[in-house]
């Protein structure tokens, strides 16, 4: 079976030497395609800019953007299952210099955004035929964190939503907790080193494909 994870920022450019972006180091979603690779998935791993080197077994596409990013994951279906681990900006420039700007308190002030694409929703809503079985976000919360990531898996569509509580130190530390809430039932996988975290969630996608 085919599984594409996503993982890390997306870094959306400014000008050239100028991006927001936001601290995600992408360890937990590296750490979930190697766990999944462990369990016999074919996996691609679409990743943004990370320090982290590439993984072996698993095949690798690296980009930059919110929009390159949803063309790598649409090129790497059709696949049974995708995980949106990524933090992916929800805002670009909505005009990108080539040239570095000279930026002043008035310029900063307005500069224009425009939102990105939604990919977790994206996905979650292709038709049944090119839609992955199972459809799983990440829900990266500060505050309410189970509220939140509840309401936020209904609006997505997707399958699973892996409640995070990134209020610490969790989106650029080695430790984890995450609560992965299913339409029927939640599992709390208590805070843990992030490869001991991916494998228990890779475990639990697994059980899903073995009924």
């Amino acid at each position: 079976m085919r599984a594409v994870v996503t993982a890390g920022p997306t870094l959306e450019p400014i000008d050239p030497v100028r991006f927001l972006s936001n601290r995600s180091s992408g360890q937990q979603g590296y750490a979930l395609a190697a766990a999944l690779a462990a369990e016999g998935f074919d996996v691609t791993l679409v990743s943004g800019p990370t320090a982290l080197a590439d993984l072996a077994g698993v095949t690798m596409v690296r980009v930059e953007t919110a929009l390159e990013m949803l063309a790598a994951v649409e090129a790497a279906l059709p696949a049974e299952v995708f995980v949106a681990v990524a933090a992916v900006a929800d805002w670009r420039p909505a005009e990108v210099s080539d040239v570095k700007l000279k930026l002043d308190k008035a310029a900063m002030a307005s500069l224009e955004l425009v939102e990105n694409p939604d990919i977790l929703k994206t996905i979650s809503g292709r038709a049944a035929e090119t839609r992955p079985d199972l459809v799983v976000g990440f829900a990266a919360e500060t505050h309410d964190v189970v509220e939140h990531a509840r309401a936020k898996r209904l609006r997505k569509g997707c399958d699973w939503i892996v409640a995070n509580d990134v209020s610490g130190d969790a989106m650029g530390g080695a430790e984890n907790a995450a609560l992965v809430i299913k339409p029927d039932a939640e599992v709390e996988l208590p805070r843990a080193a992030k490869p001991e975290i991916a494998r228990q969630l890779a475990a639990e996608i697994a059980a899903y494909f073995a009924h």
